[in-house]
């Protein structure tokens, strides 16, 4: 059995969004990175290593700070990312799926296909007039 069988004459979407943010991910999340890791650096840098309790503890502070900037980052690129892919998939050509009749189609079908669809029926039937 062939799960992969496209549909004839079907083409994928034309490519919108998703593909330019899908291109500019990767240096999204490097100057996203860095950034706020620069600053920090910075920071660091032109303090003044023999301060007291308080300035180590505002140091410390700002380590936690940007390595929770730096996470949140990523876990938005991360979500971005997979809303592309799942935008570029829905995009993309039509497979053959399984048949299966509709029974509330344009035309419906005069009687039943299975004793189960009839049971149904009939019990939609009942809800509605009560």
């Amino acid at each position: 059995m062939n799960w992969f069988k496209k549909l004839p004459h079907t083409r994928r979407a034309n490519s919108g969004l998703e593909w330019l943010v899908w291109r500019k991910l990767p240096l999204i999340a490097l100057s996203g990175t860095l950034l706020p890791l620069l600053g920090l650096g910075l920071l660091h840098l032109f303090s003044e290593p023999q301060a007291g309790a308080a300035e180590a503890r505002w140091l410390q502070m700002a380590d936690y700070v940007v390595g929770g900037v730096i996470f949140f980052h990523w876990s938005m690129v991360i979500t971005v990312a997979i809303g592309c892919v799942i935008v570029m998939v829905m995009k993309g050509p039509g497979y053959v799926a399984d048949g299966y009749r509709v029974s509330h189609s344009d035309k419906p079908r005069e009687k039943m296909e299975t004793a189960e669809e009839a049971a149904n029926y009939r019990m939609a039937e009942v809800r509605g007039k009560s």
